[in-house]
């Protein structure tokens, strides 16, 4: 929700800040505020600021052909693409693109006021753009969030294709073009065990990491990997952007659709998905998983249980007192049965 949008702040190379660099930023902030309190740091805005944001149109211009430029001087003449640009950065942006590249675009959710940003549209509620793209006979659906660093596609019969899945269909394509630098793709451990799976049989390396696509793009860096990314649908090309960006994630996914011949549902069945169940486990400090060993033979019997065939993550939340367990097994039934037991395992204090 607007209530929560806030701002970016990028390192030179246009990469994102260190933790330690972060952590400066804040702490200085909340010195200014300790010492100046907020209503005097809430000066009003500089007229001038008017001027300045005029200058954006230059910098969006050399985004625009940027992003044109991405797919070699291809185009996508004739494809039928709806877009949900979730009243938020991609509004201009990703429809011109489109448009100039020849599809034959529809736009949803791209009248922002300040406030619907995100609100019941975009990659977070796509419920929208899945009706919409059923009800036009439209080829694929692309939704953005707010800030267009994410992208989640809707096939040609109004199913969601997830981060993981474009990852797949993007990692094979960039293979068999040669593109795919040291023969990996990055991935954080939420990713899908069907990925995996997918890529592997392909000869693919996965390299995986924690959440956060900072870890993402710190990972792809030191290896020297070009494609890496996160089931959310924040994907990063580091030979075409220097940090996750939905509208390139969404145009090399349809140029590959055009260029393939393959539909959206096709693409996205290049890897199976696997029954997934997440557990939260609320405790008091998530320093309990340190303190009890118990589900670790629970963790031990589970992995014998499932026999390479799917896996087990018990992880702490970074934000809450939580310890979140994530099973995924062949059947919902036995992924269900195996985080219970975990869960069950893990001491609330």
């Amino acid at each position: 929700p607007f209530s929560d949008n806030g701002v970016k702040l990028f390192a030179p190379g246009g990469i994102k800040l260190s933790d330690v660099e972060q952590q400066a930023v804040e702490d200085a902030l909340d010195a200014a505020l300790a010492r100046e309190g907020p209503v005097a740091l809430a000066r009003p805005v500089d007229a001038r600021l008017d001027a300045r944001a005029d200058a954006a149109g230059p910098a969006r211009a050399a985004y625009v052909e940027h992003l044109i430029g991405a797919i070699g001087g291809r185009r996508l003449d004739g494809i039928h693409v709806v877009l949900d640009v979730a009243n938020g950065a991609a509004v201009e942006v990703a429809p011109a693109v489109f448009r100039a590249l020849g599809a034959r675009v529809d736009v949803l959710h791209d009248e922002p006021d300040g406030r619907n940003i995100n609100e019941a549209c975009g990659s977070t509620h796509p419920e929208s753009l899945q009706a919409a793209v059923l009800a036009r006979g439209a080829a694929l659906g692309l939704a953005f969030d707010g800030d267009a660093d994410r992208c989640l596609a809707v096939d040609e019969g109004g199913a969601m294709v997830d981060g993981d899945q474009m990852m797949v269909a993007l990692a094979c394509d960039f293979a068999a073009r040669g593109e795919l630098a040291g023969n990996g793709v990055v991935v954080t451990v939420l990713s899908n065990f069907g990925l995996r799976q997918a890529l592997r049989e392909t000869g693919i390396d996965v390299i995986e990491t924690p959440v956060g696509d900072r870890h993402v793009f710190a990972a792809m860096e030191a290896g020297g990997y070009v494609l890496g990314g996160e089931q959310s649908g924040h994907l990063i090309v580091r030979n075409r952007a220097t940090t996750g960006d939905g509208a390139l994630a969404g145009l090399l996914l349809t140029d590959l659709m055009v260029r393939s011949g393959k539909s959206a549902s096709a693409l996205a069945a290049m890897m199976t998905k696997l029954p997934q169940v997440a557990h939260n486990v609320r405790v008091l400090n998530t320093s309990v998983l340190e303190q009890h060993d118990e589900w670790r033979a629970a963790v031990r019997d589970a992995e014998a249980e499932l026999g390479g065939e799917g896996r087990v993550l018990v992880r702490r939340s970074g934000t809450e007192p939580l310890v979140r367990v994530m099973v995924e097994a062949p059947t919902t039934a036995q992924a269900e049965a195996i985080a219970t037991k975990i869960a069950a395992t893990i001491k609330t204090s």
